[in-house]
């Protein structure tokens, strides 16, 4: 039989890989907003015990993706207009600190030119180039996930692992607010943004001014995307997230969000 403590690691990493799963099937859509289910139902999708469950779903709570009703379950939270117009403005403070972090010569800034971190702005220029091209396709589920990993590995150029861990969990909601939204539209070519290698190029010249004016175009272009479309509703049932043959997902099968 495992410890006690290989027990808890197992029990830590099967809820964070339903969480992960979860969080997944909330950005691709197939979790719906609005959408209701039970420990019970999840962990029986997904052939686990209910103690992980639970606490995936409490974690994802804890993050604004779900809501908690004390008798029926778990609903996947809807976002209002309004609601992102929040989220953008937060996103936008953490932006401009980074950007004024850069300006001031902050000691824990990695100097993008420095050889010692050339891999990870290698990184970072790679993800954004697949970003751009999956925005070109209007591929959303793909976007989102290389988008993701583009913000998460820049923002960790910083040197501050709080002000990253706190960006993505902002970029993860409002990309679960964009969703939302904009899962009616049937074709996205063209509508999404893919500023990213501008980006890092203006970053990677210490030019914050352009930095700032790209990423406020970017803001721009969300609000005003989210805006034309208006209220979510309507709602698809499909509890605890299926594969696209209908067929469970497992906790350990992730979408294609990267």
């Amino acid at each position: 039989m495992p410890s006690s403590g290989t027990g808890a690691v197992t029990r830590s990493t099967l809820r964070q890989q339903i969480a992960d799963a979860l969080r997944d099937e909330v950005l691709a859509g197939r979790l719906q907003a609005g959408q209701e289910f039970t420990v019970k139902e999840i962990a029986e999708q997904y052939g686990v015990s209910a103690t992980p469950v639970r606490e995936a779903l409490v974690d994802l709570s804890a993050q604004g993706l779900l809501e908690a009703d004390q008798h029926r379950g778990f609903r996947v939270h809807e976002y209002s207009v309004e609601d992102f117009r929040g989220m953008i403005e937060a996103r936008s403070l953490v932006t401009d600190g980074m950007f004024q972090a850069l300006d001031n010569g902050h000691k824990g800034y990695q100097n993008l030119d420095d050889p010692r971190t050339a891999a990870v702005v290698a990184g970072v220029r790679r993800r954004g180039e697949e970003a751009q091209r999956a925005a070109g396709a209007g591929d959303l589920t793909i976007l989102i996930g290389y988008d993701l990993r583009f913000w998460r590995e820049l923002s960790s150029l910083f040197g501050n692992p709080y002000l990253a861990d706190f960006l993505n969990r902002l970029r993860v909601q409002t990309w679960v607010c964009t969703v939302q939204h904009l899962r009616r539209q049937t074709d996205l070519r063209g509508r999404l943004w893919s500023g990213h290698s501008e980006l890092v190029d203006a970053l990677a010249q210490r030019d914050t001014a352009t930095a700032r004016s790209i990423v406020a175009a970017y803001n721009t272009h969300s609000l005003s995307l989210i805006e034309q479309l208006g209220p979510v509703g309507g709602a698809v049932q499909n509890p605890g997230g299926r594969k696209p043959d209908g067929s469970p997902r497992g906790p350990g099968e992730r979408g294609a969000s990267g």
